[in-house]
């Protein structure tokens, strides 16, 4: 049933602080440490500390590394599990380039299993490292993209093979609740564009345990064809939650409503009919029961919106892009909606930044989607970086995930320096790595975005990839509670 304004506004009254509970106004998250979700005491209380101090969370100040890789707090270290163009899959064939979303998996006898995925545009002829077409795991022999399956032994030994191939532009996706991987494809390349043979523009599913189960892959054309970053399954719903990167217009955040009867489980998502269930858009508004245009509107942590959900005309959009068959008023929109996770009940989702096309200029939002409320809440929001070349601010988070110990770790992809950065359950952000491999000049230092943040099974190791190469680190060090 759909979440009226009304209806929304007499909740909002009848809640009224609740709607401040779920995260009051702080300033914007501009440095490590500064206040990106306070409560009105605490922002007090910091004012004139910067929000540094002997309770500023994090593990210190970043430490130089000798190796020119990754820096890092005293304590931490790191291992490069997969290097593109230096380590080898099973095959003999190197590791594929340009590595993006993530996700681990427990295997047997305490194995750490990966999906990696590798976000590869056009044609194959344009990369010196494609993911390798290996038997009966192809899609369209001329794409170049696709994800490469990471074994992780405790002895140190790692092993590498194939998951999909033939997919272009693998970027995010999303860990199901059975144990399997979602691979979403960020293009919308048409057979006979750009060299392509196949449609592109969908959701596939690999699971890192079975290599049977991946072969003949099949697009999940139930979740519509468009620019697809991210993927959630809400596990006691069932519905699926996916993020579009898109622009002119703005990109729609969407949800997918199962058939009833629907069980899902491994293998069951192929089987679905290509119509399956209902995609929907987002359509929100404000306490006052006003419609919301673009997420960017929001400029203060703890704003609220309720959620209402609008169905697709065309999933498929093969004639007109699926975002483009809504009018503005229809629906409400954001600029580059990237990283998903589940946690706390419901999904955390990244909008990247807004620029001249929003509404209002960001460097970067995290919200929280409620299935149960039906609410989108703002949990952190980063100012506009003056000067992204310095270290010390954070801008363009992207890839997401909840934390074992607490919180929220975020890739960013910006501006001039890389970091991996965390988030406390206030909003509060901390510095937990920066790229230091630079890949320009000394004139002109330029540093790739991180991708693929996630942690081991067991908590104990951070995984996370620097995307240009093409390198997979595994972070480990005195992990606590922020």
């Amino acid at each position: 049933m759909p979440l009226t304004r009304r209806q929304f506004s007499r909740q909002s009254a009848l809640t009224g602080a609740g709607v401040v509970l779920t995260g009051a106004v702080g300033t914007l998250a501009t440095a490590p440490g500064a206040l990106a979700a306070e409560d009105a005491a605490d922002t007090a209380e910091q004012a004139g500390h910067g929000g540094h101090g002997s309770h500023a969370p994090g593990y210190g100040p970043l430490l130089s590394d000798p190796e020119k890789i990754l820096a890092l707090p005293a304590g931490f270290s790191y291992r490069i599990i997969t290097h593109s163009g230096v380590t080898k899959l099973e095959s003999g064939e190197f590791t594929p380039s340009n590595h993006d979303g993530t996700a681990t998996f427990e295997g047997p006898r305490g194995v750490t299993l990966l999906v990696n995925n590798h976000e590869l545009k056009g044609p194959r002829s344009g990369w010196k490292y494609p993911v390798p077409l290996s038997e009966g795991l192809v899609y369209d022999p001329a794409a170049s993209g696709g994800c490469s399956v990471v074994e992780v032994h405790r002895s140190g030994e790692v092993a590498q093979w194939v998951g999909i191939a033939g997919t272009s532009t693998n970027c995010a996706g999303g860990r199901t609740p059975w144990g399997t991987w979602l691979t979403c494809e960020e293009t919308e390349d048409l057979a006979g564009k750009n060299g392509m043979t196949k449609d592109h523009g969908y959701v596939f599913e690999v699971d890192p345990c079975d290599r049977r189960a991946n072969r003949a892959p099949k697009p999940i054309k139930a979740f519509g064809r468009y620019a697809h970053e991210a993927v959630v399954i809400d596990p006691k719903r069932g519905h699926a939650f996916l993020t579009e990167d898109a622009s002119g217009p703005n990109g729609l955040l969407f949800r997918w409503d199962p058939p009833h009867g629907f069980r899902h489980g491994r293998g069951q998502l192929r089987k679905l009919a290509d119509d399956a269930g209902v995609l929907q858009a987002t359509k929100c508004y404000d306490s006052g029961g006003r419609f919301v245009d673009d997420l960017s509107r929001a400029t203060k942590i703890g704003t609220v919106y309720g959620v209402d959900w609008v169905d697709v005309p065309d999933r498929d959009g093969r004639t007109v892009s699926v975002r483009k068959q809504f009018a503005d008023k229809d629906i409400t929109r954001a600029r580059k909606l990237e990283g998903m996770w589940w946690g706390d009940g419901g999904v955390y989702i990244v909008s990247s930044y807004a620029r001249e096309e929003s509404p209002v200029q960001h460097d970067g939002q995290v919200w929280f989607y409620d299935p149960k409320r039906r609410t989108l809440t703002l949990k952190v929001l980063l100012g506009v970086n003056p000067d992204p070349s310095k270290d010390g601010a954070f801008d363009g988070p992207d890839n997401i995930t909840v934390s074992p110990y607490g919180g929220l770790v975020i890739a960013e992809d910006g501006e001039g320096v890389q970091h991996l950065f965390g988030a406390t359950e206030r909003g509060r952000t901390y510095p937990i790595a920066r790229n230091e491999l630079n890949i320009g000049t000394a004139v002109e230092p330029e540093y790739s975005e991180f991708t693929g943040v996630v942690f081991s099974p067991d908590g104990r190791t951070l995984y996370a990839n620097i995307q240009t190469p093409g390198i997979m680190l595994a972070i480990t060090g005195p992990w606590k509670r922020q």
